[in-house]
C-alpha cells in the first residue's frame, strides 16, 4: 500500500481521478484487487472508494453518514448548490455558442480563444459571458472579454473540473468531475426536489 501513498494524500485531499486528469491511476483503480485493498485501508477512516455511475471519475466517499461524515456533506451540498447556477450557465453558454449537440464530456477539448472569437460579435454571448465571469464564483473584475473569459477557464481549473496539459498553451481539456457535477445536479433535481433555476428551467433540462 505503500506504493500508493501518493494516490492515496491526493484521494483524501478531495482529487477526483479519471483518464484525463491521471491516465496511470485511472486506469491502477480500474483493478478490482487495488480498489479492495484501498477500501481495507480506508476503512478505519470510514471512507471508501467510489465512482460515478459510468465509471469515469474515482474519489472518496464516507462508509457510514455519522455526525461528521453528515456535517461535511451538507457543507459540500450547500457549497454545490452556491456554484451550481454559474456553472451550469457556463455548461450551456459553451454548448450554444460552439455548436456543440451534447453536454461537455470528459476528453472534450477547450479553447478560450475558440469561445472569446464567436462571442466578439455576438452582444447576446457577450453579454452572457460578462454576467457569468463576474459571478462571485468566477470573480472577474476586468471589463474586457479575453480577460473574463480566461478567469472564468482559469476557476475551472482551480476547480477540477478543466485540465492545461501544457502551461503555455490555452488548450484545456474536460475532466470526469464534470460527470461528478452533472450526477450532483440529477440528484438535486431528482431526489431532493430542489430548484435547479426557476428561470432556465426548460433549458436546463434539454442541458441534462
Amino acid at each position: 500500500m505503500l506504493s500508493h501513498g501518493p494516490l492515496l494524500e491526493r484521494l483524501l485531499a478531495g482529487e477526483f481521478v479519471c483518464a484525463v486528469s491521471d491516465e496511470s491511476a485511472f486506469r491502477q483503480l480500474q483493478d478490482d484487487s487495488l480498489r479492495e485493498a484501498l477500501d481495507a485501508y480506508l476503512r478505519p477512516l470510514n471512507r471508501r472508494l467510489a465512482s460515478n455511475d459510468e465509471g469515469s471519475v474515482y474519489f472518496l466517499a464516507w462508509r457510514q453518514v455519522d455526525d461528521a461524515a453528515r456535517e461535511q456533506l451538507s457543507r459540500q451540498l450547500n457549497d454545490t448548490v452556491n456554484h451550481l447556477l454559474p456553472l451550469l450557465e457556463w455548461l450551456q453558454l459553451v454548448q450554444e455558442a460552439l455548436g456543440r449537440d451534447a453536454v461537455l464530456a470528459p476528453g472534450d477539448v477547450l479553447k478560450p480563444g475558440e469561445l472569446q472569437a464567436r462571442s466578439e460579435d455576438n452582444p447576446s454571448l457577450r453579454e452572457r459571458i460578462e454576467r457569468l465571469a463576474t459571478d462571485s464564483f468566477f470573480g472577474s473584475q476586468s471589463e474586457q472579454l479575453d480577460a473574463q473569459v480566461k478567469q472564468v477557464f482559469k476557476r475551472l481549473k482551480e476547480h477540477g473540473y478543466l485540465l492545461q496539459p501544457h502551461s503555455d498553451r490555452q488548450v484545456y481539456r474536460v475532466t470526469g468531475k464534470i460527470d461528478y457535477l452533472i450526477d450532483w445536479v440529477r440528484f438535486i433535481r431528482d431526489e431532493e426536489q430542489l430548484p435547479i433555476d426557476t428561470q432556465g428551467e426548460a433549458s436546463q433540462e434539454t442541458l441534462l
